[in-house]
This record gives C-alpha cells, sequence and structure tokens, in this order.
C-alpha cells in the first residue's frame, strides 16, 4: 500500500541563490570547448572520486589512488578484501546508473534495489528489510535513529518514487535533495542505505537534465563535510521516525544540498577551465555548439554512424535526428558516406576530423 508522501520544507533565499549558481554553471559548461578526450579523462576521474569518497562515508580505508589501481586491477591490498569489494560494487552501480540514464528510464523501485544489490556485491535484486534496525553511535551504544517498521517500508518507498514522479513544478535540484533525505529517513536496507540512497539522487538529477557531463562529485563535498552532512540529515524532535522525524521541517538539509551542489558545480568549471587550454582552446572547437561538441564522443568511438545513433545518443525521435542530420551535412559539419534511405550513414567532415584522436 502506497504511503503518501509530503515534504516540509520552504524555499529560502539561500536555496534560491544556489538554484541561479547551480543555473550559471551548467549554462557555463554547455559553451567550454573540451576536446572528448579531454571529456573522458575528467568524466573517469569524476567516478573514481564519487566511488572513493561515497565508499569512504561508510568507512572504506582505501585511498583515492588505491582506489584506482582496484578498479584497473592494478593492485591488491591483504586485508582490505572487503573495502575492495565495495569500491568495485559502487563502481559497477555507477555503470548501471548511466545505462539508466542513456536508456531515459523513470527512477524506479527496480532501480533501487538493483542499486542496492551492486553496492553490496549480490546477484539480482535486494528485496527491503523485513525487521527493525537501529543506527547507534558507534563510541556509546546510544541510539541516533530508529527507521519505520519493516511493515511500513514497502508503502512508504512506493510514497517517495510516487512523489519524485509527480514533482516536476520543483527544481529537480530540489527533488533530489527531498529524495535523498527521505530514503536515508525510510532506511529500508540494514546496511547499503548511505550509497543506495547518493546513488538514487544522482539518478534523479541525471534524469532531470542536471549531470554536468558527469563531471562533478556531490560524495565529495560530503566527505568534506560529514559533520555538516550528519548534522543536516538529522533532523526531527526525537530519534523514532514516529515521534515527530516523518513531519520534521527539512529545510535546513534542502540548503545544505543546495550550497553542495553549487559548489560541486562551480568546481567542475574551475577544472573544465584548467584543462581547455591542455590541448582544445583552437578556434575551430569554439565554432561548434554544444550539441556539435557532444557528438564528437560518438565519432571517438566510431569513424561512421547512423542518423539512429544519434537519436539513440541524444534521446531524439528518428524525424528529429534525421532532421539535425541534414542540417549538419548542409553546415558541413558531417558527410554522407552511405547514401541509402533505409541506412544512411554519416561521418566528420575533413575540416572536424582533427578534433578527435582516432
Amino acid at each position: 500500500m502506497l504511503i503518501k508522501f509530503t515534504p516540509n520544507f520552504t524555499i529560502t533565499p539561500k536555496i534560491a541563490k544556489g538554484l541561479m549558481r547551480i543555473e550559471a554553471a551548467q549554462e557555463k559548461s554547455a559553451y567550454l570547448p573540451l576536446t572528448p578526450q579531454i571529456m573522458a579523462s575528467l568524466r573517469e576521474s569524476a567516478k573514481l572520486v564519487t566511488t572513493h569518497y561515497s565508499t569512504m562515508i561508510e568507512g572504506n580505508r582505501l585511498s583515492t589512488k588505491e582506489v584506482e589501481e582496484v578498479l584497473k586491477h592494478k593492485g591488491h591490498f591483504p586485508g582490505r578484501e572487503r573495502d575492495e569489494q565495495e569500491v568495485k560494487g559502487y563502481y559497477a552501480a555507477l555503470a548501471f546508473l548511466e545505462t539508466l540514464v542513456a536508456r531515459g528510464e523513470k527512477v524506479s523501485e527496480k532501480a533501487v534495489k538493483k542499486f542496492h544489490a551492486l553496492v553490496m556485491n549480490i546477484n539480482g535484486e535486494t528485496p527491503y528489510r523485513e525487521g527493525q534496525n537501529v543506527i547507534r553511535e558507534s563510541q556509546t551504544g546510544a541510539i541516533v535513529y530508529m527507521p519505520p517498521e519493516a511493515k511500513d517500508v514497502a508503502g512508504l518507498m512506493k510514497g517517495l518514487i510516487d512523489w519524485i514522479h509527480t514533482s516536476s513544478e520543483l527544481p529537480c535540484p530540489i527533488v533530489a535533495a527531498i529524495t535523498h533525505y527521505q530514503f536515508a529517513t525510510i532506511h529500508p536496507y540494514y546496511d547499503g542505505n548511505g550509497r543506495t540512497a547518493r546513488l538514487l539522487t544522482t539518478l534523479v538529477l541525471h534524469l532531470g537534465g542536471y549531470d554536468l557531463k558527469g563531471l562533478y562529485s556531490l560524495e565529495e563535498y560530503y566527505a568534506r563535510n560529514l559533520l555538516n552532512y550528519y548534522h543536516a540529515i538529522s533532523i526531527g524532535p526525537s530519534h523514532n521516525y514516529y515521534l515527530g522525524r516523518a513531519e520534521a521541517e527539512i529545510t535546513p538539509w534542502v540548503e545544505y544540498f543546495i550550497e553542495g551542489m553549487a559548489l560541486s558545480f562551480e568546481k567542475v568549471i574551475e577544472q573544465m577551465e584548467g584543462s581547455k587550454h591542455e590541448k582544445d582552446d583552437s578556434k575551430l572547437l569554439r565554432e561548434l555548439d554544444p550539441k556539435k561538441r557532444k557528438i564528437l564522443e560518438l565519432f571517438e568511438d566510431y569513424a561512421v554512424i547512423t542518423s539512429k545513433q544519434i537519436g539513440h545518443f541524444y534521446g531524439f525521435k528518428p524525424s528529429t535526428s534525421s532532421q539535425l542530420c541534414r542540417q549538419w551535412v548542409k553546415e558541413g559539419f558531417i558527410e554522407i558516406v552511405d547514401p541509402s534511405r533505409k541506412a544512411r550513414k554519416y561521418q566528420l567532415s575533413k575540416k572536424y576530423k582533427k578534433l578527435i584522436s582516432n
């Protein structure tokens, strides 16, 4: 049974200002001229950083360099096998997230259960907990939070997913912030809730168009401000879910989240501006609009592509893709290789091939 979820928050001047900073960074990122090679390098670095910090929050002892060695199968650390499995699981979950976004799938409980299975290195999809769990302070053993009873978890999760799907009137970053809070509040699993919450939050943002080319890491912000993270998300008059946590006023958490997102986006812009001087400050790249720059990534993998591939890459309808191809041919950006109407193929024009490595 669905348990309706209605968040209690206010859009304060601080939140509004943070949203404007996010939008400004989002806009700027679309016009920074970066080659596909540099974009791929920055994106991979962001995935490594995200994996490191999201698992570090949960106590993982591997450094960023060690995480990279584990994921590239270049290192093994005896006595820390569990840490190695954690980073492998989280990295696999990020890959699954990218697949969901590429397919344009909606946020679902199925995705949540798959995220959790991946971070916990379990095959298939994991069901929600069947019993009560309690979060305690590690040193004193005092109860920090008592989540809702197992009998209410399924209904609360259905309510959260339903709320995500019906909240289009709210800015996506706010929907993501509240999603993170409510998932942590429901605490649907015995373990792995934090990592799953962060993956779900990222999925909401990426599906909402706030992927920033996959270059930012909110996890780094959380980890570097860990006490503030725990303080911001621990809202309510009692540690018991049924004694105020469900109705708590969560504006402070939303402020914390939006500030972190703004800072993370601005950091990416700084990195991109620093990287653009390495190889990609050519006048030719600057002439390209954001769509053309992005499709260079596809040409990195394929010398010849079809209209259908372009449509899948952008999520366009076939008619839109065909129209875009005709426009690009007319502008001299791409050339027709195979003129067949059913299987028309395109390659980059000679002028622009120098912008890719192959």
